[in-house]
């Protein structure tokens, strides 16, 4: 059993002892700690609650309402919705914060609380240890019989949020419907299936194949939008003859494509493309994290604006934005940030803004995908144990390399003329992520390797 408290919010395996896991009582725990710093924080007792569709949800999802009813706190349940549905909710309904309860792509015996500030955004790193302190110094007071909060329920966002999109200057209704796309989408039987073919109707799309859309938490296969997890959409675009897929994960704030043949645009193109579009129209800053592909910085370039790097987490990709006034951003994971619409993570807005310009590309996704600089990213991990000391790894990592360009924003960053490896600690996962990138999979995957057996060579084994 797993809980993790980190800057991306309360995570942790269903079951077992209570701090060991995410039971019923942590769950009540940290809702009301937060409950308690919001009203604090921001003087207003309304907290916006959604969901995504995994197994666990419910019963989640009944102890947060009841908790924070029971700290005298209107609620505003949109039940199952995305993770940038509950952002845009939060300043729409003026409330003092929002809580989105899923573990993202996390496979289905995991949950999450992922807390959002008055402005719909996470909160920042600061904000998330005081919450962890009234957790565990219990405080929080409950209200009276007579001060019990009310839960609104509110299902009107997922018309809201789209409308926002088609109301973006950006967003082409009229060159994607005349494109006439043939589309299939995986939405991991969560709220995907309910939000992505509702939006691409009303983007004027109208042959949309559905592959796992019923929103049971039955996840068919690893949620996470990796290609070893995607083989059945690829088989699918080819067999319906489609112009490409769309895949989202449960909470809907990772996107990625697939191309007509079949084979991966790459999760990590997802933001380069989109940069590419705003860019044309848009000239500005952009923003992805350490771990994300050179290929954004490339694109920003040659267009003739900078683009800038951030820690790993959205809440510092985010501020990152803001400081250098971004006109777009987000993570190599799919993740798109599009401040004309909200600083969150937003696949939906991604989507709309991606078929806008393959529409007025007016090529096959593939031809689009080769017209951007050739990178790969090996995506490594290894596993944490109690007794490992990641900042001395890190340290004894940093001075093998110390000739290299090194960034230390985020764990480690070691950058070989074109090629780079990223080591951080998860925020997510008891693991250490170790990315690497290079012109060609053979290479980034032997620069990985280096990499781990160094690390081996360290710890002192095999």
């Amino acid at each position: 059993m797993t809980l993790i408290k980190s800057i991306s919010g309360i995570r942790g395996t269903i079951g077992g002892p209570a701090g060991s896991g995410l039971t019923p009582i942590d769950i009540v725990k940290f809702t009301a700690a937060f409950g308690a710093w919001v009203v604090a924080k921001s003087g207003t007792k309304k907290i916006v609650v959604g969901r995504d569709a995994r197994i666990s949800g419910s019963m989640v999802n009944n102890l947060v309402l009841g908790t924070l009813q029971g700290l005298g706190i209107e609620v505003i349940d949109l039940g199952l919705s995305t993770t940038p549905t509950v952002e845009i909710a939060v300043p729409g309904e003026a409330a003092g914060g929002g809580i989105i309860l899923t573990a993202s792509h996390n496979p289905k015996q995991w949950n999450a609380l992922k807390l959002l500030n008055e402005k719909g955004e996470f909160i920042s790193d600061a904000d998330g240890k005081e919450v962890l302190d009234m957790a565990e110094r219990a405080d929080f007071a409950f209200a009276d019989v007579n001060d019990l909060g009310q839960i609104v329920q509110n299902d009107t966002y997922l018309q809201k949020h789209i409308d926002k999109i088609l109301a973006l200057p950006l967003v082409d209704t009229a060159a994607i419907r005349q494109a006439g796309f043939r589309v299939v989408i995986d939405c991991v039987n969560s709220t995907g299936g309910i939000y992505v073919p509702a939006l691409l109707r009303a983007l004027g799309v109208t042959e949309i194949t559905e592959l796992y859309c019923e929103p049971n938490g039955h996840f068919p296969h690893n949620p996470e939008p990796l290609p070893e997890n995607l083989t059945e959409i690829s088989k699918e675009v080819q067999k319906r003859n489609a112009h490409f897929g769309i895949v989202v994960d449960p909470d809907v704030d990772r996107l990625c494509f697939v191309n007509e043949d079949g084979s991966m645009f790459g999760e990590e193109y997802t933001l380069v493309a989109v940069a590419d579009f705003i860019l044309k129209h848009t000239p500005g800053n952009t923003v992805s994290n350490l771990s994300s592909t050179r290929a954004l910085r490339d694109v920003t370039e040659a267009a003739g604006q900078e683009y800038h790097a951030a820690a790993v987490g959205e809440v510092n990709v985010v501020n990152q934005m803001k400081a250098v006034q971004a006109v777009i951003g987000g993570e190599g994971n799919g993740g798109i940030i599009y401040p004309e619409l909200h600083y969150g993570r937003d696949a939906l807005v991604g989507i709309a803004l991606f078929l806008t310009h393959l529409a007025r590309f007016g090529k096959p996704i593939s031809v689009l995908r080769s017209s951007y600089p050739a990178y790969h990213i090996s995506k490594n991990k290894i596993t944490l144990t109690d007794d490992m000391d990641i900042d001395g790894l890190l340290v004894s990592v940093k001075e093998k390399y110390s000739s290299q360009p090194l960034s230390t924003i985020d764990g480690l960053k070691i950058e070989f003329d074109k090629k780079w490896v990223h080591l951080r600690r998860s925020n997510t996962e008891p693991i250490i992520r170790i990315y690497s990138e290079a012109e060609n999979e053979t290479i980034a995957e032997n620069l990985a390797a280096k990499i781990i057996a160094d690390i081996k060579e360290i710890l002192g084994t095999k």
